[in-house]
């Protein structure tokens, strides 16, 4: 008897596993909140130098005029100023007997010396005004979200390989209680150093949910509502990422907006008194006492009337027998054997592609014609149909062809964008929000297909290592965005190309739909077995829709 055998007999789909979904409902909430921060967190309004009070005979534009340089467009410069004042015709600025020291030709210009003055109209307080962190600091301002996503890398990492050594659960709760006190230090740095540090730390919290929740439902599931549970449980996402947008626009000053999406992490710690191990983990470590109590439960919940012969300890240790093969997961066990090195491989190209695409459109909402505010809304409905996008395309055409096919649609979406002239505005919106439709539906299949790949004594640890790549395109995207000073579009291109690789690479890896996981690495192998030796052994069985 294995595993999907005994998930039979409990119930692989009805209450037990719906309760679990919503328990786990709140860390993917929580994600958006925190990885799209920055769009308001590190938002830079209008600005420009400050400058002394303009005399009573001046009026604020004409004192303006005098000391502040225009660009090219027309507007004023936001971060040069004159180093002396231009006279400006019927006016005088200064008094009689004096003449401004300056050289003859084009008036000579500064970098603003007295700090800066901004525009409170839509963010009464953000990072940038915070540190002033715009003009020669834009840099430092971008690198922010940079930090946090190596933070999120390295927290990948850490989280795959202890949560497969010492259960979900557990690492679950690591998870939330770190977020929570580092987010309450972020929200209470004084200087740009101890804000920097502490979001990246903060970044190595949130690594837990994305590596723990989408394992901890599926090895809950049966084979045929794993797809309808991971795209349902998806939606929480594109719930989080249209309610930023409210608690955005509710709430202006960057401190109390870090700590509004930080506090609910505390009811989270509470939830975990309900959250089950997964008993599929359970088994291949030899905790038998313990999934025996999580099976009894499920079964109990479902309303399952379960044998003491199929359940009995004897049973559930010739089970573990079976499954405990690796005891301690090792990233080198993700390479040592071919068909798992080649899905290894591909995966890591595929997330880093995803990933960089994803938050390359979303972080961006500053062309598109609209305030931020409506743009981060439609951003997250937008992903609303992409999920049922998903649903139908992996049930009808596998989980390869979504990958792949969602990855080309996201760079259509951008390659066109290059095409269509700034002034169409309504075209180039459009066009960003189909982009960034795609890109969620890649997203939601690549945690679906990845999670299917890897067997279950390597799962969490195969999802480190992918979402350690992924996450590396994350934290470029946003350095990525700086290439517009050497030419305009270059970012765009470098998302769709980046997008058009990964969804080429997505073709090689092996089509998982209707097979039951993989629990050990002989599974994964056996299925690289040709066809004239399957008799001898017998490959994963295929469960019918």
């Amino acid at each position: 008897m294995g595993f999907e055998e005994l998930l039979e007999q409990v119930g692989g789909f009805g209450p037990f596993q719906l309760r679990n979904l919503a328990l786990l409902a709140l860390p993917r909430v929580l994600l958006p909140l925190h990885f799209l921060l920055p769009i308001f967190l590190s938002a830079v309004p209008a600005h420009r130098c400050a400058l002394p009070g303009a005399p009573a005979n001046f009026s604020q534009d004409t004192w303006l005029e005098a000391h502040l340089p225009r660009e090219p467009d027309g507007t004023l410069s936001s971060c040069l100023r004159f180093a002396h004042p231009e006279a400006l015709p019927n006016t005088t600025l200064w008094g009689e007997g004096q003449t401004p020291e300056e050289p003859e030709g084009k008036p000579s210009t500064v970098p603003c010396s007295q700090g800066w003055e901004y525009d409170h109209t839509e963010f009464s307080s953000t990072i940038a005004t915070e540190w002033d962190l715009v003009c020669e600091q834009k840099g430092l301002n971008r690198a922010t979200s940079t930090f946090f996503f190596a933070g999120v890398l390295v927290g990948a990492v850490a989280f795959g390989y202890l949560s497969d050594r010492f259960g979900r659960r557990r690492l679950l709760l690591v998870a939330y209680v770190s977020a929570l006190v580092l987010g309450l230090a972020s929200a209470a740095s004084v200087s740009y150093v101890m804000f920097a540090i502490t979001r990246t730390l903060t970044g190595s919290a949130l690594a837990g949910f994305t590596i723990i929740v989408m394992p901890l439902e599926l090895e809950w599931l049966d084979v045929e509502h794993r797809t309808v549970a991971g795209v349902l449980s998806s939606t929480f996402w594109s719930g989080g990422v249209m309610l930023l947008a409210l608690v955005g626009y509710l709430i202006r000053d960057w401190r109390w907006l870090l700590l509004a999406v930080t506090l609910p992490c505390a009811p989270g710690i509470l939830s975990l008194w309900w959250v089950p191990e997964s008993a599929r983990w359970l088994l291949t470590q030899g905790h038998v006492e313990e999934a025996h109590k999580y099976l009894l439960r499920c079964a109990r919940l479902n309303g399952r009337p379960v044998g003491e012969d199929s359940l009995s300890r004897e049973a559930l240790n010739k089970v573990a027998a079976g499954e405990r093969v690796v005891q301690r997961p090792s990233y080198l066990d993700l390479f040592r054997t071919p068909r798992l090195r080649h899905i290894s491989l591909y995966c890591m190209v595929v997330w880093f592609g995803v990933n960089f695409s994803y938050y390359g459109l979303s972080l961006d909402v500053s062309e598109l014609g609209m305030n931020v505010y409506q743009t981060q809304l439609l951003f997250g409905a937008v992903e609303l149909p992409s999920k049922l996008l998903v649903y139908l395309s992996v049930r009808h055409f596998g989980r390869r062809l979504t990958q792949a096919g969602t990855l080309l649609g996201t760079t259509l979406a951008l390659g066109i964008g290059l095409l269509v002239s700034s002034e169409r505005k309504s075209w180039s919106t459009a066009l960003a929000v189909m982009g960034k439709g795609f890109s969620e539906a890649a997203f939601t299949t690549a945690y679906l297909f990845t999670s299917e790949l890897y067997p279950t004594v390597l799962r969490q640890t195969g999802l480190g290592l992918t979402s350690l790549v992924g996450r590396l395109g994350g934290s470029l995207a946003p350095l990525a965005a700086l290439l517009d000073g050497v030419w305009l579009s270059l970012p765009k291109l470098a998302y769709g190309g980046i997008a058009f690789l990964a969804a080429c690479t997505a073709l090689l890896l092996p089509e998982t739909r209707q097979a039951q996981l993989p629990e050990t690495i002989q599974d994964v192998e056996r299925k690289s077995v040709p066809s004239s030796l399957q008799e001898e052994e017998m490959p994963m069985k295929q469960v019918q829709n």
